[in-house]
């Protein structure tokens, strides 16, 4: 880049290469709008974003008995569902998800699984072997209707297909009886969302069950059936429904679970009910279950079972958690309308992380997410410590971090990452009540509508659990390596099809809003819209155009262009400062122009020729006659002619012509390249002369005519010494080299280290074998071509 004075203001607006503007297509516009991607609306989804008139979508009830055997580690069920068809179509069959079959034979997430690169973890290869090996999956024992009769029915991977005797109309009702069971696996081994972790050192289980029942698969306006298979990554997409559940389990053990619990007489002490009732309004947690208890009970081995029972209203899934080993404490949490009880349930190896940390967790996340949405509407909120490390469900969720267990002192300890993994974690699970579990988002297609809305929100919580929380998204400057690499397919990519999970789904969108909050929003626009998008569709299912146009709707902010580029392209942001140039109005007054061309000229550097010349012999030392007038006067000086024509041109001005002739303000005009492709705002520190600064920002609309370069004219009274584009790293700029006048370096420090001498005698004998072989090879060659 460079910074040049010019002698004319040759414009006042910004400038347009006319050739790069000759090049650019319809398909350049980066602001074009979104209409050609997005459905037409009609009654169901209105182009505003909001529910149609004639929104609807299904209701599912469910009453399921399940036993858990801790012995074999399997489970065995019954289930009556209770299928209302409120679509405009008449259904001849229901499809359900069987998402245990994952680990079924042949499933498609073991035929379609890649083989590992060459080095693996132990672990890594052991989850290899023993994922091929398990005999996983559902069996099926019996599907009939309200008259006992049997249905047909045909199981595709993780999908049933169940063909109903008589159509289902609209408004009608289906009763459906399925018995099940499955064996259980050991989930810090073959992974997954559930699953059981073994404890050796006592002889114990302890259980996080989750997707364990056949659930009716979604079907709605836009997808018709979402019946997509389940290979592992796109999650779960479900209706809501009421839920009567009754979980038998050993007698010693204690069960966390979505829903409230229906006989606390039949499964809790006294003791433990008086103090569930002091924790509900108690100002810190109460432990209903004390670590000693908690002891006690691992002990414990019961004969006889207990059935717990749980209810649940309007939750569009189900999941609990058993154990013997728990300690569980609680505290009730009150706040605008939100009545609910958090609780915590997690064994000793938790403590002392999980006593001070986690239902304080679940109560700041309610407090923050509640000012950006809605009002927690559940009774209960749960955090689970078990083997699963990070999955949610409607008023339970499970969280693995655990401090560490020192062998040879027995005290246990946690770092700093662990510690706010916790927390983080916490936050983020319990988030997701309200996204999907409330705004009920189809995660098998849009992983992004949950995970990356929720990320969002993770990072706006965890600033307000204390300054300067180290959250891992959400900060600008966090996504630019994943933004410039070759692993990144569009954010609006099929949830089993994303690359880089974590990034695609989680960090990037997430990033991306906080931009659109921070920078091209505002906070007052973006949270009236964002809190609209939740109210309008909690408990409803919407679709990414719905939270696209919503956004739009509420603020009035035109976004297409941000949703174009964030969302369906993989253009990243690299915003390069060009050339700098200072202007001035030119006069027109011969006297003053020819002096200040003078004093550019005088600043220019002499050749290297003139400067080795100097003090030389030249012929007019000996023949001064041979100077004349014009060594009195330069080239500059201004003639008697061109004052007379000044002189008559200025007359004929009007007085605000001549003031502008006169102006002595700095008019700099600014280039700037879009090398990424994804147009942003243009945010600007401007510093002076007075070492004084001003922050400017250029609207993403500055990029309208020409996405590639643009310019624009700065006026200012005093001096630009300095400008810096995006000076607090907040549009995720992958490349800050090209942001500033003057040019900075980029800092960074060289890792020293003292070499080894069998190191260098190493080298020394790699460098040896080298040279030699390369003087064998061409002897050969040269043997080679001689033979020829």
């Amino acid at each position: 880049m460079k910074h040049s004075i010019k002698s004319a203001l040759i414009c006042l607006c910004v400038a347009v290469s006319s050739n790069a503007l000759a090049k650019s297509s319809i398909s350049d516009d980066k602001f074009r709008q979104l209409e050609e991607n997005l459905p037409t609306p009609n009654t169901y989804r209105t182009a505003s974003g909001a529910p149609g008139h004639q929104y609807w979508q299904q209701a599912v009830d469910y009453k399921i008995d399940i036993t858990l055997d801790d012995e074999k580690q399997t489970l065995s069920g019954s289930e009556t569902i209770d299928y209302t068809n409120n679509s405009p179509d008449t259904l001849r069959y229901l499809w359900l998800q069987l998402d245990q079959n994952k680990l079924a034979d042949n499933a498609g997430a073991k035929t379609t699984r890649t083989a590992p690169s060459k080095k693996i973890t132990y672990s890594g290869l052991r989850n290899a072997i023993e994922t091929d090996e398990f005999q996983g999956g559902y069996d099926i024992t019996k599907v009939t209707g309200s008259n006992g009769k049997a249905l047909s029915y045909v199981i595709n991977g993780t999908m049933m297909r169940i063909d109903l005797p008589k159509a289902l109309k609209t408004g009608k009702s289906v009763e459906l009886n399925i018995n099940w069971n499955y064996q259980l696996h050991e989930q810090k081994v073959l992974g997954g969302r559930s699953g059981y972790e073994y404890f050796k050192e006592d002889d114990n289980y302890l259980y996080e069950i989750a997707s364990w029942f056949p659930r009716a698969a979604a079907y709605y306006d836009v997808m018709g059936w979402q019946n997509k298979q389940f290979i592992g990554s796109g999650e779960f997409t479900l209706e809501f429904g009421d839920y009567d559940v009754s979980i038998t389990v050993p007698a010693d053990h204690v069960v966390a679970a979505t829903g409230v619990l229906q006989n606390p007489k039949d499964v809790l002490t006294k003791t433990q009910r008086d103090r569930l009732t002091k924790a509900k309004k108690a100002d810190k947690p109460v432990l209903i279950i004390t670590p000693e208890e908690a002891l006690e009970n691992e002990k414990s081995r019961a004969t006889t079972t207990k059935t717990w029972e749980f209810e649940a209203k309007n939750v569009r899934d189900f999941a609990f958690a058993s154990s013997r080993k728990f300690i569980w404490d609680a505290q009730g949490y009150k706040g605008g309308k939100t009545d609910t009880m958090a609780m915590s349930y997690y064994p000793n190896e938790g403590n002392p992380l999980w006593e001070k940390y986690s239902t304080e967790s679940i109560i700041h996340t309610m407090e923050q997410y509640n000012k950006y949405t809605f009002a927690y509407p559940y009774p209960v909120s749960i955090s689970v410590n078990g083997p699963v490390g990070g999955m949610e469900y409607p008023m339970i969720t499970f969280n693995g971090p655990r401090p560490t267990l020192d062998k040879e002192t027995g005290e246990k300890t946690y770092s700093r990452r662990t510690k706010y993994g916790l927390i983080g974690v916490i936050i983020h699970e319990v988030g997701h009540n309200y996204f999907p579990m409330i705004v009920n988002s189809d995660e098998r297609q849009w992983t992004w509508m949950d995970e990356g809305l929720n990320t969002f929100l993770q990072f706006v919580a965890e600033q307000a659990w204390e300054e300067g929380y180290p959250s891992r998204r959400g900060d600008a400057a966090n996504i630019t390596s994943y933004m410039k690499s070759d692993n990144q397919v569009p954010i609006m990519t099929n949830s089993e099809s994303i690359l880089q999970f974590g990034n695609n789904a989680y960090g990037k969108p997430a990033t991306a809003l906080n931009i659109l909050r921070e920078t091209v929003m505002g906070r007052e626009l973006f949270d009236f819209a964002f809190k609209e998008y939740a109210q309008r569709w909690k408990f409803k299912r919407p679709t990414p155009a719905d939270f696209f146009r919503t956004m739009e709707d509420a603020s009035g902010v035109d976004l297409d262009w941000f949703w174009r580029g964030w969302f369906y392209t993989t253009d990243h942001v690299d915003i390069a400062l060009g050339n700098i140039h200072l202007y001035r109005p030119n006069s027109q007054n011969p006297d003053t122009e020819e002096a200040w061309e003078r004093a550019l000229d005088n600043e220019k550097p002499d050749f290297i020729s003139k400067v080795r010349n100097k003090d030389q012999w030249v012929r007019t030392d000996d023949k001064p006659e041979l100077l004349d007038f014009y060594n009195e006067h330069d080239k500059f000086t201004a003639t008697n002619a061109a004052r007379n024509k000044y002189n008559k041109s200025n007359a004929k001005l009007e007085q605000w012509q001549k003031d502008l002739l006169v102006d002595e303000r700095n008019f700099y005009i600014v280039d700037f390249e879009n090398k990424g492709g994804l147009v942003m705002p243009i945010i600007l520190e401007l510093t002076y002369a007075d070492n004084t600064t001003e922050r400017v920002t250029l609207p993403a609309e500055i990029w309208r005519r020409n996405s590639k370069i643009v310019s624009k004219l700065l006026v200012r009274e005093k001096e630009l010494t300095g400008i810096a584009i995006d000076p607090n790293w907040e549009t995720a700029d992958v490349d800050v080299s090209n942001n500033y006048w003057p040019a900075r370096p980029i800092k960074s420090r060289f890792d020293l280290y003292k070499r080894k001498k069998d190191d260098m005698m190493r080298d020394y004998n790699v460098e040896l074998k080298s040279a030699n072989d390369k003087e064998e090879k061409n002897k050969e060659e040269k043997e080679e071509v001689e033979q020829q």
